[in-house]
């Protein structure tokens, strides 16, 4: 028997399990992974996060897609173990972890707002007049459209994701539009192979995007996601992006034990 705990980020939503006291967590297979995150065989979520010992770091974050893969960033999958880690006594408020794209630093705030930084952008590539590709941890494909609501993201996305240039190694793509002062953003999560409520890698490529696209003297945007509303703020350098931190909430949902 395994405990297990299910946290949620603007309905980002993950499999947690502390594998500093499962060490036999780190052995789980991609077929039961997969089995796990299954929304009508299993738990159901969008990934399975294991929290890892490190040395140079309060800890490390392993992070699997629901097919079962391990997979590259998952922002608010970072702001989930954060909180995660703060409540299982891992770590204090402020925090640093290792991740597989490097290291990365959280704040727990007090009023349920979870903090964390992601690694610097070095180059934000325009597509076309409304399309940029980037790299936030994970590789996105970001879209500025006009008819953002009437665009389903899950046929546009796996246009993308399956055309000729992602295929082999897959892409995130987002739709964006600025209205009103804020950045709406919607997504398609490769590994997950659908529309999530929220992406943090994915609106953290929206709002870096927006600068470039809407107004580059701006260093933070509002976000409304599908799931909730999320804050990303940075600065820019020349041609990058740094100290870039995507901010909201990250809660507990249940706990349970699982057979494996």
């Amino acid at each position: 028997m395994m405990k297990f705990y299910k946290y949620q980020g603007t309905g980002n939503d993950f499999i947690m399990i502390n594998g500093l006291s499962n060490p036999k967590s780190l052995t789980i297979g991609e077929d039961t992974i997969a089995k796990l995150c299954s929304r009508r065989f299993g738990i159901g979520a969008d990934g399975l996060i294991i929290l890892c010992p490190a040395e140079q770091a309060d800890f490390k974050m392993l992070y699997f897609n629901s097919d079962g893969r391990e997979s590259s960033m998952c922002g608010n999958g970072g702001r989930c173990i954060a909180q995660f880690a703060f409540d299982q006594g891992v770590s204090s408020r402020q925090a640093s972890f290792e991740a597989v794209d490097g290291m990365h630093r959280s704040k727990v705030l007090e009023n349920g707002i979870v903090e964390l930084e992601m690694i610097d952008v070095d180059q934000c590539s325009k597509i076309d007049d409304h399309t940029f590709e980037l790299n936030t941890g994970s590789p996105h494909y970001v879209k500025f459209s006009t008819e953002f609501e009437a665009i389903d993201i899950v046929t546009f996305g796996r246009s993308i994701r399956y055309s000729d240039k992602y295929n082999d190694d897959g892409i995130n793509v987002n739709l964006s539009s600025f209205d009103n002062g804020v950045l709406h953003v919607k997504t398609y999560e490769r590994g997950v192979e659908d529309e999530t409520y929220s992406c943090g890698t994915g609106v953290t490529a929206a709002a870096i995007c927006a600068a470039e696209y809407i107004d580059n003297s701006k260093n933070s945007f509002n976000i409304k996601s599908k799931g909730g509303d999320l804050t990303v703020r940075f600065q820019k350098e020349g041609n990058q992006y740094k100290n870039i931190w995507l901010c909201g909430p990250a809660t507990f949902v249940f706990e349970g034990q699982l057979h494996i």
